[in-house]
């Protein structure tokens, strides 16, 4: 019995197991965005804005132990990761403002298309070729896509601005991807991470300033979900799937992650009571079943 014990502990505690349990911890955390984000009731720009100081802020004495081990050597690497910031900066600020214009599910699946433009941006800007499997998977997505779409389309102006926000949020969440790809060339992924996060509180603070958004004056509930949402999210959902991407197949992990629009559901219904009609399990599982095919046998 003892010898039995034994053995489900070690088995629990192996680096596997740890993995899966970090990989499902970070896919809850990036799942549970939009919640915070609705909760939060602060303009997109703001909320990303304040998120992503929290992070880096967070990051930076351990960032600064990594770069003492590891000095930054290409200047054009540290660029395109700062071009990284850039894109996710527009990514959280379309984003964010799209949870408040349509529902929290449409405008996670909808900017969940983002490894389909990633594929079409590496064959135009890296003259990369991709599998048939590749256009499958992209006509069966942008399918569940338009489905979402005509779901919105009787529901007013509002709902079908925040779904092609939420669109737009899939563009720069790619290009992201992309030059993030090029920043991972000369630096290690955590110095590559840090300096995007940098780069992007930097952009959210200039676009928040063009669009005069006000940093302060919100009740004490906003900052406080605000930070919530940049704990459970930017910080501790990088941090384990980090880890996850340590231990675990790339193909494991990217594939999981693409669960997040189906939490990020299932948190909408039980805490914003917003249920899903038959279009958006529809349209969201084609979305899914698209991105997938890509991800896994696209390129």
């Amino acid at each position: 019995m003892g010898l039995s014990l034994k053995n489900l502990q070690s088995q629990l505690l192996s680096p596997t197991a740890l993995a899966y349990l970090a990989l499902f911890s970070g896919l809850f955390g990036l799942g549970m965005s939009a919640i915070f984000v609705r909760f939060a009731e602060a303009p997109g720009a703001v909320n990303g804005f304040y998120r992503m100081l929290t992070a880096v802020v967070i990051f930076a004495i351990p960032l600064n132990a990594q770069v003492r081990r590891h000095p930054i050597t290409s200047k054009r690497a540290a660029w395109f990761a700062l071009a990284a910031g850039a894109c996710f900066a527009g990514d959280l600020a379309f984003w964010n403002t799209a949870v408040f214009m349509t529902s929290a599910a449409n405008a996670t699946f909808l900017a969940n298309t983002a490894p389909l433009w990633v594929g079409l941006g590496s064959v135009v800007f890296f003259h990369q070729r991709l599998r048939p499997l590749f256009w499958i998977g992209l006509m069966i997505s942008l399918s569940g896509a338009a489905i979402l779409l005509n779901s919105d389309f009787h529901a007013g102006r509002e709902v079908i601005i925040g779904s092609l926000l939420s669109l737009g949020a899939g563009f720069f969440y790619a290009g992201f991807f992309l030059t993030t790809e090029q920043a991972r060339n000369g630096l290690n992924t955590f110095v590559s991470w840090w300096l995007a996060a940098l780069g992007s509180m930097g952009c959210l603070l200039v676009i928040a300033l063009a669009l005069r958004q006000p940093f302060f004056g919100y009740p004490w509930p906003t900052y406080a979900w605000i930070f919530c949402g940049a704990l459970v999210t930017q910080v501790g959902g990088y941090m384990f799937v980090n880890f996850a991407l340590g231990h675990l197949p790339a193909t494991i992990v990217s594939s999981t992650l693409l669960l997040q629009p189906v939490v990020t559901a299932i948190a909408a219904i039980l805490l914003l009571h917003e249920p899903l009609c038959l279009f958006q399990i529809f349209g969201g599982f084609f979305v899914i079943s698209g991105v997938w095919i890509v991800n896994r046998y696209g390129r």
